[in-house]
């Protein structure tokens, strides 16, 4: 018994946990992953809200969907390096420290994105707005699976589709039919994570907290020998997949726009919205379908989607652009949860952390560079359609490489 702090210790599964006494009051079990995977849902809505914003933006700022992109892809890196220097910090802090710093530092994103009247500001609410999310993904993910492992990995895999459709759409609503469309949704996502807080506040810790040392800080990023096949056959679709994220939250009301010549902002956000949708609803029907199969469903989703959606941008067909985007997502949602489940299981124990890390690695590379090349090419000389055209032509390509891969490993794989 700690008595200092007030918890006990257990052996459970062959792991130290940390249990505080029952009478702590504390939040636990099923209302605990809820709780967890909201905020997973919130934070990723967040990132998503600015999306529908873009053209308003644009339109009060003057500039370039270069600039749409950067602005994107600034967040997606600043998630990526606050993933890999904090993820493992609360595991020797404790979750609930973390998680409630990374909400403080949330809210202070919110509170530039709201007061904003620049790029400078916009650029500077989504670095900070990446460093608070990565942050406590990693140690949202762990509280998860401290709770319970089957559930805590599904909630993990479907909470955040369901935080960036959600988010697009609620903006988006907010933007059309409500009054200060470029601040309300910011205040309005404040309130909501502020009550999540005082929910952080009574959740049961369950990690025993010592010192933090340097190497808490020192990013885990591991390729062991048993995973490099299924790595390389799994990277090009994750990077793939995060790629088609990424240009539509970047460009995808941009593109809705341009194909339909309307201007609303409900359409204009719908199309990442239903990339979404289609996605979580793909997670959860093949959560239980050998990983392989997933993958392989992913890729050629993904294929047939993006290829439909290249169809509809050189014919100007707005409705057979949104069923290559519904497509699309079951090649999102399948191909990245195929990719996961391919790897880890690969790695021992002791090296997953280091390997989901490295997948991390790709898929926010993924998520974030292809979309600032996309917006560079729609300003300089390919326009945005022939931008969206000849990026969907690369994502078929790296599908492809993936197939190749999953071919040459599927011994291992069986």
């Amino acid at each position: 018994m700690n008595q200092n702090r007030g918890t006990a210790e257990l052996i459970i599964d062959g792991e130290l946990t940390a249990v505080e006494p029952a009478g702590s009051r504390r939040i636990d079990g099923t209302p605990a992953l809820v709780l967890l995977a909201s905020l997973i849902v919130s934070l990723l809505a967040a990132s998503a809200a600015p999306t529908p914003l873009y053209a308003l933006y644009e339109q009060s700022w003057h500039f370039s969907p270069t600039t749409t992109t950067i602005v994107f892809g600034v967040y997606a890196l600043a998630v990526l390096a606050s993933l890999l220097t904090f993820g493992r910090l609360s595991d020797y802090t404790g979750r609930r420290p973390v998680l409630l710093a990374a909400l403080a530092v949330q809210v202070a994103s919110l509170l530039i994105f709201a007061s904003a009247d620049g790029v400078a500001e916009l650029l500077a609410a989504r670095v900070v707005q990446g460093i608070a999310t990565g942050a406590a993904i990693g140690a949202i993910g762990a509280a998860m699976l401290d709770i319970d492992r089957d559930r805590g990995a599904l909630a993990n895999a479907l909470s955040p589709g369901l935080g960036t459709g959600s988010g697009a759409l609620l903006s988006a609503l907010f933007v059309q039919f409500l009054p200060a469309p470029t601040h309300l949704i910011y205040l309005a996502l404040i309130g909501v994570i502020g009550a999540q807080a005082a929910g952080v506040a009574l959740l049961r810790e369950t990690v025993t907290p010592t010192p933090v040392t340097p190497a808490a800080f020192v990013p885990e990023v591991r390729l062991p020998r048993s995973a490099r096949g299924p790595v390389l056959a799994a990277a090009p679709v994750l990077f793939a997949v995060w790629a088609l994220a990424g240009l539509y939250a970047a460009l995808g009301p941009a593109l809705v726009g341009a194909l339909t010549g309307s201007a609303s902002i409900v359409l204009g956000g719908g199309s990442l919205s239903l990339l979404t949708a289609t996605a979580v609803t793909s997670v959860y029907l093949f959560r239980n379908t050998p990983a392989r199969t997933v993958m392989l469903a992913g890729v050629v989703a993904l294929v047939a989607g993006v290829a439909i959606t290249m169809i509809a941008l050189g014919t100007g067909s707005a409705p057979l652009f949104f069923v290559g985007t519904a497509v699309s997502g079951i090649g999102f949602g399948s191909g990245f949860q195929g990719g996961i489940r391919t790897v880890v299981p690969q790695a021992a124990p002791d090296e997953r952390a280091g390997v989901l890390s490295l997948l991390f690695v790709i898929s926010y590379l993924g998520m974030g560079v292809p979309a600032v090349a996309a917006g560079f090419g729609a300003t300089h000389g390919l326009g945005l359609l022939g931008s969206a055209r000849d990026y969907g032509a690369a994502l078929i390509v790296l599908a492809a490489l993936s197939l190749a891969g999953l071919h040459r490993t599927r011994r291992a794989l069986r």
